[in-house]
Order: C-alpha cells, then structure tokens, then sequence
C-alpha cells in the first residue's frame, strides 16, 4: 500500500506542477485536435543547448525529428502511444501545413512586444508558443504561393521572422528542448475541438506593424 500511496504523490505533484505527462498530450493533438504529431529527438542529456542528433551545431537542439523523419508524423492513437510509451520524455513535434496549422515565428522580446500592442488593438490571436528564445503564433494553413505573394507585397519584413508551412514543423508544450521548457504564451481553449487559429494574412501584417511600431528590434536568432 505505501508504494501505491507513493505512486499517487508522485502522480500528483507532477500535476500540480502544471507538467501533464507527454503521452497525454500528444494523445490530445493527434486525436483530439487532428494534428499529426512524431517525437522529437530530444536534447543530449550532457549538456545544455546541445542536441541527441549527430549535428554539433543544431540550431534546434531536442526540438525536430530525427528518427522517425517528419513523414511519419500521425494522429493514429495506437501508433503515438507507443512512441512516447517508448520514450517518455521526448519533444512533441507537430508537423505544420496540410489540414494542420502552420506558425510564424520570432525571437521572445520581440514577441512579447508585439503581442502586448495586438492585445491593447483588440486584435484576435490563436494559440502561441513560447520557449525562451523564440515565440511561435499559430495560424491557418498557407501555401508558399500564399506566402511569397504576401511577403511581395510587403516593402519590409523581418529577417528574424520564420514560417513553418508545407513540410516544416514546431514543438508543441509541454516539450522540453536544449533551449528550455516550451509553455502557452496564450493556451488554446479547452473543449475537444481543434482550436482556432487566425489567417497568416493577419498575423503577418499585426507583427510586422507592431515590430515597426514598437521599434523593438528582432536580432536573427
């Protein structure tokens, strides 16, 4: 009896901690939500900012497929359960694009600038990422005909912007990367709906207007 009342503090506490287990989220992503999700290589345990893959100068360290490759990324139940059954501790990695959402990306002062004027503007956001270095928006799923147009249009956009569309992905919370702990910066809405996500028209525009205006620099990174 005492090791299961262990069990159960331990359990607890995990919960109280605001960590709920990979499994289960990842579990929510793909079933839930439909997003296909694989593990992510994870960070190499002898060091900080440093990645399990073979590259010593991983730009991503912990947080892009290495084995599986990112064309194996599922909703499949059966075959998520097993992944992270296996390896518990591994980053959830969505692949973006499809019917999945896409993101866009940049630098945390940056971000955390921009949002601050998008909020005081009323202006509507889904889901974001944030590790401590780089903040992800959610948006809905774009072609690169769709992004090239909207860059065109544009006479300025941030070197330090990135887009994860067709083919590219981000790590999803509760993740642990070599750069950190992932958190929502804005969680999505409980409820087993996929949560909404805003136009990549939108975002772009809101960010590149907030960063101009702000005059918050984004340094490439």
């Amino acid at each position: 009896m005492r090791e299961i009342l262990g069990r159960r503090r331990r359990l607890l506490s995990r919960r109280n901690d605001g960590r709920p287990e990979l499994i289960s989220a990842a579990l929510t992503f793909a079933t839930e939500w439909q997003w296909p999700v694989l593990p992510g290589v994870a960070p190499d345990p002898r060091g900080r900012a440093r990645c399990g893959c073979p590259d010593p100068e991983c730009t991503v360290p912990g947080a892009h497929p290495f084995d599986p490759g990112l064309l194996a990324a599922t909703t499949d139940a059966r075959m998520v359960r097993w992944w992270w059954t296996n390896r518990p501790s591994a980053p959830i990695v969505l692949a973006t694009g499809g019917k999945a959402p896409c993101a866009v990306s940049l630098p945390a002062l940056a971000a955390s600038h921009a949002l601050a004027l998008l909020d005081r503007r009323g202006m509507r956001l889904g889901p974001v990422i944030a590790s401590p270095n780089r903040w992800a928006l959610l948006v809905k799923p774009y072609s690169l005909q769709q992004l090239g147009e909207l860059l065109y249009a544009k006479d300025f956009v941030p070197g330090s912007l990135r887009f994860h569309g067709e083919g590219g992905y981000v790590a999803l919370p509760p993740s642990e990367t070599g750069h950190g702990a992932l958190r929502w910066e804005r969680a999505p809405l409980p409820g087993s709906a996929a949560p909404w996500v805003p136009d990549v028209e939108a975002v772009v525009d809101a960010v590149v207007d907030a960063l101009t205006r702000t005059g918050v620099s984004a340094p490439e990174f």
